[in-house]
Protein backbone atom coordinates (compact mmCIF):
# COMPACT_ATOMS: atom_id res chain seq x y z
CA UNK A 1 0.00 0.00 0.00
CA UNK A 2 1.44 3.37 -1.02
CA UNK A 3 2.16 6.00 1.59
CA UNK A 4 -0.03 9.13 1.78
CA UNK A 5 1.41 12.18 0.03
CA UNK A 6 1.18 15.41 2.02
CA UNK A 7 2.09 19.04 1.58
CA UNK A 8 2.50 20.94 4.86
CA UNK A 9 3.01 24.60 5.63
CA UNK A 10 3.20 26.55 8.88
CA UNK A 11 1.50 29.91 9.41
CA UNK A 12 1.88 31.25 12.95
CA UNK A 13 2.35 34.65 14.52
CA UNK A 14 1.50 37.61 12.31
CA UNK A 15 -1.46 37.57 9.93
CA UNK A 16 0.75 38.00 6.86
CA UNK A 17 1.86 34.38 7.24
CA UNK A 18 -1.66 32.97 6.98
CA UNK A 19 -2.33 35.34 4.07
CA UNK A 20 0.72 33.92 2.26
CA UNK A 21 -0.34 30.38 3.22
CA UNK A 22 -3.66 31.04 1.45
CA UNK A 23 -1.75 32.07 -1.69
CA UNK A 24 0.41 28.94 -1.43
CA UNK A 25 -2.64 26.71 -0.97
CA UNK A 26 -4.40 28.23 -3.97
CA UNK A 27 -1.34 27.78 -6.19
CA UNK A 28 -1.08 24.18 -4.99
CA UNK A 29 -4.76 23.58 -5.79
CA UNK A 30 -4.44 25.19 -9.22
CA UNK A 31 -1.96 22.49 -10.29
CA UNK A 32 -2.58 19.59 -7.93
CA UNK A 33 -6.33 19.26 -7.40
CA UNK A 34 -7.31 15.63 -7.89
CA UNK A 35 -3.76 14.26 -7.74
CA UNK A 36 -4.23 12.58 -4.36
CA UNK A 37 -1.98 14.96 -2.41
CA UNK A 38 -3.27 16.19 0.96
CA UNK A 39 -2.64 19.81 1.97
CA UNK A 40 -2.09 20.69 5.64
CA UNK A 41 -1.62 24.05 7.32
CA UNK A 42 -0.41 24.23 10.92
CA UNK A 43 -1.65 27.54 12.29
CA UNK A 44 -2.82 29.54 15.26
CA UNK A 45 -4.93 31.73 12.93
CA UNK A 46 -7.46 29.40 11.36
CA UNK A 47 -10.08 32.17 11.40
CA UNK A 48 -8.19 33.96 8.62
CA UNK A 49 -8.39 31.11 6.12
CA UNK A 50 -10.55 31.96 3.11
CA UNK A 51 -13.74 30.03 2.33
CA UNK A 52 -12.37 28.45 -0.85
CA UNK A 53 -9.20 27.21 0.85
CA UNK A 54 -11.12 25.76 3.79
CA UNK A 55 -12.82 23.29 1.45
CA UNK A 56 -9.61 21.32 0.79
CA UNK A 57 -7.12 22.27 3.49
CA UNK A 58 -6.58 20.14 6.59
CA UNK A 59 -5.92 22.38 9.59
CA UNK A 60 -3.46 21.41 12.32
CA UNK A 61 -4.42 23.78 15.15
CA UNK A 62 -1.61 25.31 17.16
CA UNK A 63 -1.53 27.59 20.17
CA UNK A 64 0.40 30.85 19.88
CA UNK A 65 4.09 30.17 20.51
CA UNK A 66 3.51 26.43 20.91
CA UNK A 67 6.43 25.50 18.64
CA UNK A 68 8.63 28.45 19.49
CA UNK A 69 9.21 31.75 17.73
CA UNK A 70 10.98 32.86 14.56
CA UNK A 71 12.28 29.90 12.56
CA UNK A 72 12.00 27.40 15.42
CA UNK A 73 8.63 25.90 14.37
CA UNK A 74 10.34 24.31 11.35
CA UNK A 75 12.44 22.23 13.76
CA UNK A 76 9.24 20.42 14.85
CA UNK A 77 8.09 19.05 11.50
CA UNK A 78 8.48 15.46 12.72
CA UNK A 79 5.86 16.17 15.39
CA UNK A 80 3.21 17.82 13.24
CA UNK A 81 3.71 16.00 9.93
CA UNK A 82 0.98 13.44 9.19
CA UNK A 83 1.74 9.81 8.34
CA UNK A 84 3.42 9.17 5.01
CA UNK A 85 5.61 11.32 2.78
CA UNK A 86 5.46 15.00 3.64
CA UNK A 87 6.77 17.92 1.63
CA UNK A 88 7.03 21.01 3.82
CA UNK A 89 6.77 24.25 1.82
CA UNK A 90 7.29 27.68 3.37
CA UNK A 91 4.19 29.86 3.31
CA UNK A 92 5.95 32.49 1.15
CA UNK A 93 6.27 30.06 -1.77
CA UNK A 94 4.10 29.45 -4.83
CA UNK A 95 3.61 26.16 -6.68
CA UNK A 96 3.85 26.10 -10.47
CA UNK A 97 3.07 22.51 -11.38
CA UNK A 98 2.50 18.83 -10.56
CA UNK A 99 4.19 17.94 -7.26
CA UNK A 100 3.86 14.17 -7.66
CA UNK A 101 7.23 14.08 -9.42
CA UNK A 102 8.79 15.87 -6.44
CA UNK A 103 7.62 13.09 -4.13
CA UNK A 104 9.04 10.55 -6.58
CA UNK A 105 12.46 12.23 -6.49
CA UNK A 106 12.52 12.36 -2.68
CA UNK A 107 11.04 8.89 -2.14
CA UNK A 108 13.17 6.74 0.20
CA UNK A 109 14.95 9.67 1.85
CA UNK A 110 13.75 9.84 5.46
CA UNK A 111 14.84 13.50 5.64
CA UNK A 112 16.05 15.47 2.64
CA UNK A 113 16.44 18.86 1.00
CA UNK A 114 17.70 20.05 -2.38
CA UNK A 115 21.21 21.38 -2.02
CA UNK A 116 24.96 21.11 -2.34
CA UNK A 117 27.84 20.59 0.08
CA UNK A 118 30.21 23.16 1.55
CA UNK A 119 33.31 22.69 3.68
CA UNK A 120 34.44 26.29 4.03
CA UNK A 121 33.43 29.90 3.57
CA UNK A 122 30.67 31.77 5.38
CA UNK A 123 27.11 30.53 5.78
CA UNK A 124 25.68 31.95 8.98
CA UNK A 125 29.06 31.28 10.56
CA UNK A 126 32.55 30.15 9.59
CA UNK A 127 31.85 26.72 8.12
CA UNK A 128 35.41 25.38 8.34
CA UNK A 129 35.70 26.08 12.06
CA UNK A 130 32.17 24.80 12.76
CA UNK A 131 32.88 21.55 10.93
CA UNK A 132 36.15 21.13 12.85
CA UNK A 133 34.38 21.76 16.15
CA UNK A 134 31.62 19.26 15.34
CA UNK A 135 33.96 16.59 13.94
CA UNK A 136 32.58 16.57 10.40
CA UNK A 137 34.10 17.31 7.00
CA UNK A 138 31.25 19.22 5.38
CA UNK A 139 27.70 20.52 5.66
CA UNK A 140 24.80 20.36 3.21
CA UNK A 141 23.86 23.88 2.10
CA UNK A 142 20.32 24.60 0.97
CA UNK A 143 17.33 26.92 1.11
CA UNK A 144 14.86 25.96 3.84
CA UNK A 145 11.82 26.82 1.74
CA UNK A 146 11.35 23.09 1.23
CA UNK A 147 11.96 20.12 3.54
CA UNK A 148 11.03 16.50 2.87
CA UNK A 149 10.46 13.88 5.53
CA UNK A 150 8.99 10.42 5.87
CA UNK A 151 7.25 9.92 9.21
CA UNK A 152 9.21 7.54 11.42
CA UNK A 153 12.06 7.04 13.88
CA UNK A 154 14.83 8.10 11.48
CA UNK A 155 13.19 11.42 10.72
CA UNK A 156 12.51 12.00 14.41
CA UNK A 157 16.17 11.37 15.23
CA UNK A 158 17.24 14.15 12.84
CA UNK A 159 14.73 16.65 14.17
CA UNK A 160 15.48 15.81 17.79
CA UNK A 161 19.15 16.50 17.08
CA UNK A 162 18.27 19.82 15.43
CA UNK A 163 16.24 20.87 18.49
CA UNK A 164 19.10 19.84 20.77
CA UNK A 165 21.57 21.87 18.70
CA UNK A 166 19.32 24.94 18.82
CA UNK A 167 20.10 25.40 22.52
CA UNK A 168 23.81 25.50 21.58
CA UNK A 169 23.40 27.73 18.53
CA UNK A 170 25.73 30.55 19.60
CA UNK A 171 28.19 28.18 21.26
CA UNK A 172 28.58 26.21 18.01
CA UNK A 173 29.48 29.43 16.21
CA UNK A 174 26.39 30.05 14.13
CA UNK A 175 25.28 33.63 13.37
CA UNK A 176 21.63 34.51 14.03
CA UNK A 177 19.16 35.52 11.32
CA UNK A 178 16.89 38.45 12.26
CA UNK A 179 17.95 37.84 15.84
CA UNK A 180 16.83 34.20 15.81
CA UNK A 181 18.51 30.80 15.29
CA UNK A 182 18.34 29.85 11.61
CA UNK A 183 16.64 26.51 10.97
CA UNK A 184 18.72 25.86 7.84
CA UNK A 185 22.11 25.53 9.51
CA UNK A 186 20.65 23.57 12.43
CA UNK A 187 18.98 21.10 10.07
CA UNK A 188 22.12 20.94 7.94
CA UNK A 189 24.21 19.97 10.95
CA UNK A 190 21.59 17.52 12.24
CA UNK A 191 21.36 15.87 8.82
CA UNK A 192 25.11 15.50 8.48
CA UNK A 193 25.45 14.06 11.98
CA UNK A 194 22.73 11.54 11.07
CA UNK A 195 24.20 10.77 7.62
CA UNK A 196 21.24 12.21 5.67
CA UNK A 197 22.16 13.62 2.28
CA UNK A 198 20.57 16.34 0.16
CA UNK A 199 19.46 15.51 -3.35
CA UNK A 200 21.18 17.46 -6.12
CA UNK A 201 19.85 20.96 -6.65
CA UNK A 202 19.28 21.12 -10.40
CA UNK A 203 16.74 23.93 -10.24
CA UNK A 204 13.77 21.70 -11.02
CA UNK A 205 12.20 21.57 -7.53
CA UNK A 206 12.92 24.84 -5.71
CA UNK A 207 14.52 28.15 -6.64
CA UNK A 208 14.85 31.47 -4.84
CA UNK A 209 16.45 34.89 -5.17
CA UNK A 210 19.73 34.44 -3.33
CA UNK A 211 21.14 32.37 -6.18
CA UNK A 212 19.06 33.92 -8.95
CA UNK A 213 19.32 37.70 -8.81
CA UNK A 214 19.15 38.50 -12.52
CA UNK A 215 15.37 38.45 -12.88
CA UNK A 216 12.31 36.23 -13.08
CA UNK A 217 9.57 35.53 -15.63
CA UNK A 218 6.40 34.18 -14.04
CA UNK A 219 3.09 33.03 -15.57
CA UNK A 220 1.42 31.02 -12.82
CA UNK A 221 -1.74 30.41 -14.85
CA UNK A 222 0.38 28.67 -17.49
CA UNK A 223 2.59 26.89 -14.97
CA UNK A 224 5.64 28.67 -16.36
CA UNK A 225 8.42 30.31 -14.36
CA UNK A 226 12.11 30.92 -14.97
CA UNK A 227 14.63 32.50 -12.62
CA UNK A 228 17.89 33.85 -14.04
CA UNK A 229 21.51 34.03 -12.92
CA UNK A 230 22.90 35.86 -15.92
CA UNK A 231 26.70 36.31 -16.13
CA UNK A 232 26.14 39.67 -17.84
CA UNK A 233 23.96 40.97 -15.01
CA UNK A 234 25.44 43.20 -12.30
CA UNK A 235 24.04 40.86 -9.61
CA UNK A 236 25.36 37.68 -11.18
CA UNK A 237 26.17 35.03 -8.55
CA UNK A 238 29.41 33.48 -9.84
CA UNK A 239 29.40 31.01 -6.96
CA UNK A 240 26.17 29.35 -8.10
CA UNK A 241 26.35 26.53 -10.62
CA UNK A 242 23.12 27.30 -12.52
CA UNK A 243 22.49 30.13 -14.96
CA UNK A 244 18.72 29.62 -14.91
CA UNK A 245 16.09 27.45 -13.25
CA UNK A 246 12.54 26.37 -14.09
CA UNK A 247 11.33 25.06 -10.71
CA UNK A 248 8.00 23.70 -9.56
CA UNK A 249 8.25 25.82 -6.40
CA UNK A 250 9.50 29.41 -6.08
CA UNK A 251 10.47 30.80 -2.68
CA UNK A 252 9.53 34.50 -2.62
CA UNK A 253 11.56 35.23 0.46
CA UNK A 254 12.17 38.66 1.99
CA UNK A 255 10.87 41.67 0.08
CA UNK A 256 10.15 39.53 -2.99
CA UNK A 257 6.66 38.78 -1.64
CA UNK A 258 5.94 42.52 -1.60
CA UNK A 259 6.62 43.17 -5.29
CA UNK A 260 5.75 41.64 -8.65
CA UNK A 261 5.55 38.95 -9.78
CA UNK A 262 4.39 37.68 -6.37
CA UNK A 263 1.69 40.32 -5.82
CA UNK A 264 0.53 39.81 -9.41
CA UNK A 265 0.18 36.06 -8.93
CA UNK A 266 -1.47 36.48 -5.51
CA UNK A 267 -4.07 38.82 -7.03
CA UNK A 268 -4.66 36.39 -9.89
CA UNK A 269 -5.31 33.58 -7.41
CA UNK A 270 -7.74 35.78 -5.45
CA UNK A 271 -9.71 36.68 -8.57
CA UNK A 272 -9.69 33.07 -9.76
CA UNK A 273 -10.58 31.28 -6.52
CA UNK A 274 -11.79 33.95 -4.09
CA UNK A 275 -14.02 35.81 -6.53
CA UNK A 276 -14.66 32.86 -8.90
CA UNK A 277 -13.76 34.76 -12.07
CA UNK A 278 -12.90 32.95 -15.28
CA UNK A 279 -9.16 32.55 -16.02
CA UNK A 280 -9.47 35.08 -18.84
CA UNK A 281 -11.19 37.71 -16.68
CA UNK A 282 -8.90 37.03 -13.72
CA UNK A 283 -5.85 37.57 -15.90
CA UNK A 284 -7.28 40.75 -17.45
CA UNK A 285 -8.23 42.24 -14.08
CA UNK A 286 -4.81 41.38 -12.66
CA UNK A 287 -3.13 43.16 -15.56
CA UNK A 288 -5.26 46.28 -15.18
CA UNK A 289 -5.12 46.56 -11.38
CA UNK A 290 -1.67 45.18 -10.56
CA UNK A 291 0.71 44.78 -13.49
CA UNK A 292 0.01 48.03 -15.34
CA UNK A 293 0.13 50.36 -12.29
CA UNK A 294 3.23 48.62 -10.96
CA UNK A 295 5.08 48.94 -14.25
CA UNK A 296 4.05 52.60 -14.58
CA UNK A 297 5.24 53.33 -11.05
CA UNK A 298 8.56 51.60 -11.78
CA UNK A 299 9.13 53.77 -14.87
CA UNK A 300 8.39 56.96 -12.91
CA UNK A 301 10.68 55.95 -10.05
CA UNK A 302 13.55 55.05 -12.36
CA UNK A 303 13.14 58.27 -14.33
CA UNK A 304 13.02 60.65 -11.37
CA UNK A 305 15.05 58.76 -8.73
CA UNK A 306 18.12 61.01 -9.09
CA UNK A 307 16.06 64.19 -8.82
CA UNK A 308 14.16 62.90 -5.76
CA UNK A 309 17.37 61.96 -3.96
CA UNK A 310 18.99 65.32 -4.72
CA UNK A 311 15.99 67.10 -3.16
CA UNK A 312 15.02 64.80 -0.29
CA UNK A 313 17.90 62.36 0.19
CA UNK A 314 17.64 58.59 0.45
CA UNK A 315 14.48 57.25 2.04
CA UNK A 316 14.75 55.27 5.25
CA UNK A 317 14.41 51.54 4.70
CA UNK A 318 11.01 50.33 5.84
CA UNK A 319 11.14 47.76 8.62
CA UNK A 320 10.00 44.33 7.51
CA UNK A 321 6.86 42.88 9.11
CA UNK A 322 8.79 39.61 9.41
CA UNK A 323 11.22 41.01 11.97
CA UNK A 324 10.19 40.07 15.50
CA UNK A 325 9.77 43.13 17.71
Amino acid sequence: MSKPLNVLTIATGKKLYIDMAVNLARSFWLWNAGRGINFYVATDQQEHLTADVETYVNVIPLKAGELGEGFSPKLHLDKIAPEGQTLFIDSDCLVYGNLVEVFEKFNGHQVAVTGTYISGGEWFGDIKSICAKMGIARLPKFNGGVYYLEKGEKATAVYQKARELESKYDEIGFVRLRGRPNDEVLMALAMELNHKKPIKDDGSILAEFVNFQSGIKSELLKGEVTLYNNPAHRQYNAGWHLKSATPLIVHFLGYHNQITPYIKEAALLEYLFGRKLSPRNAKLLTFMRITLPFEFKAVIKNTFRSLYRSLFGVRKVKKSERIID
